[in-house]
């Protein structure tokens, strides 16, 4: 995931582990009208989110798209494609890896002998419908997107600039603050109904099973990248080690560009690809956050008892990595993107968005960590086409 980390307080990791821990107390303590006072938050808060979702896309991939341009020439096209496969091949990998070993410690359908309990209804529900769905969204950005690169349309690229910066604002200033008392509310309900005790410890198994696999993942796309560029392959991961830790402390892609062009200039690899590549690879290249939406998605069909075959994960897992072009520069943007598509696709409801939501930010960092550094994979595998030995610093 590519996310900013806020520069006030606690920051959201911080607010979302208290949000887990006073959620969990409100449930044993409050009384059923305090949870469902709770609840009626929750739901008008996901009505706001699924309104969100599709302005998000319509107002962060249109100007992502518009701003490639045409005359960027055959590194651009090859960033862009390296990049998509990369992501598509990380959430594939994460499926096929999680399905082998998370069933080996989440019980499967645990949710299911705790799923005739107490429920709680909301006072009052209110319905803010989007405008469009998501894939309708995801098609009239790429439509517009497109067209503007080709007619050259200015005045129409200034716009779909404004309102993306609107959309941005509205996400940084509502729904990011809002965040950790929808999942305060989620965690109440869940420990009201006695389904928190499921959860609290498969998630940090699903914690651990994601980020493990982000290394793996990491590993085998430098064997590739130095399979095409002749280099050693482990020595060019580990000189990416200040770029990881970086991310995983701030947990943004964008604030470690300058410690990654670092790294890849010890790699060796030409000033024009890295100068190039690196930021560029902040806007597309997601493979940590792929890894760990994939994972957080497959633990939570595991605890609720219903299945996520093949075909509906890849139809998810190449619209999501179309969506989260529109990550970057927003906090928790490849989360954000993607949550129209779970429930479009995979079908989650809002109690397992929520719950989804829960897993991906407890540990917010290591999906940006694998991000930053998959990007110095990326760099060195198209050094060998694009790099000038004059340029080359070691």
């Amino acid at each position: 995931m590519k996310m900013q980390r806020t520069t006030k307080g606690l920051g959201l990791f911080g607010r979302i582990l208290i949000a887990i821990a006073l959620g969990a107390a409100f449930g044993f303590v409050l009384p059923d009208v305090g949870v469902r006072i709770l609840k009626t938050f929750n739901v008008f808060f996901a009505q706001i989110l699924k309104f969100i979702v599709p302005l998000l896309i319509l107002g962060l991939v249109t100007p992502a798209i518009a701003d490639v341009g045409k005359g960027a020439g055959k590194m651009l096209l090859a960033v862009m494609a390296v990049s998509y496969c990369s992501t598509v091949t990380a959430g594939f990998f994460a499926y096929g890896a999680d399905s082998f070993l998370l069933p080996h410690y989440v019980q499967p359908g645990a949710f299911e002998a705790v799923g005739n309990g107490k429920e709680f209804l909301p006072f009052f529900e209110l319905k803010i419908p989007p405008v469009c769905d998501v894939l309708t969204a995801l098609a009239l950005a790429f439509m517009v997107g497109v067209g503007i690169v080709f007619t050259g349309s200015t005045s129409l690229k200034r716009g779909v600039g404004e309102f993306g910066a609107i959309v941005k604002l509205t996400i940084m200033r509502v729904i990011i603050p809002g965040l950790p008392v929808y999942i305060l509310t989620m965690i109440s309900e869940m420990t009201a109904s006695g389904k928190f005790a499921a959860t609290a410890g498969v998630m940090f198994k699903v914690i651990g099973t994601g980020w493990g696999l982000t290394i793996v993942f990491l590993a085998l796309l430098y064997l590739v990248a130095g399979a095409i560029a002749g280099r050693n392959p482990f020595v060019c991961l580990w000189r990416m080690l200040p770029a990881y830790l970086t991310g995983l402390s701030i947990a943004s892609s964008s604030a470690v560009i300058p410690v990654t062009l670092d790294c890849c200039k010890k790699n060796g690899i030409s000033k024009n690809v890295r100068d190039f590549v690196v930021p560029l690879c902040a806007n597309v290249h997601m493979v940590g956050s792929a890894i760990k939406l994939l994972t957080s998605a497959y633990a939570i069909s595991i605890l609720y008892g219903f299945d996520m075959p093949l075909a509906g994960v890849a139809n998810f897992v190449f619209m999501m990595a179309i969506a989260a072009v529109a990550a970057p520069g927003v906090m928790g943007g490849v989360l954000m993107a993607s949550v129209g598509l779970v429930e479009s696709i995979l079908g989650f409801t809002p109690e397992q968005t929520a719950l989804l939501m829960t897993f991906y930010l407890a540990l917010d960092g290591y999906g940006p960590a694998a991000n930053v550094t998959g990007d110095g994979a990326v760099a060195l595998a198209l050094d060998r086409f694009f790099g000038t030995s004059d340029a080359r610093t070691l």
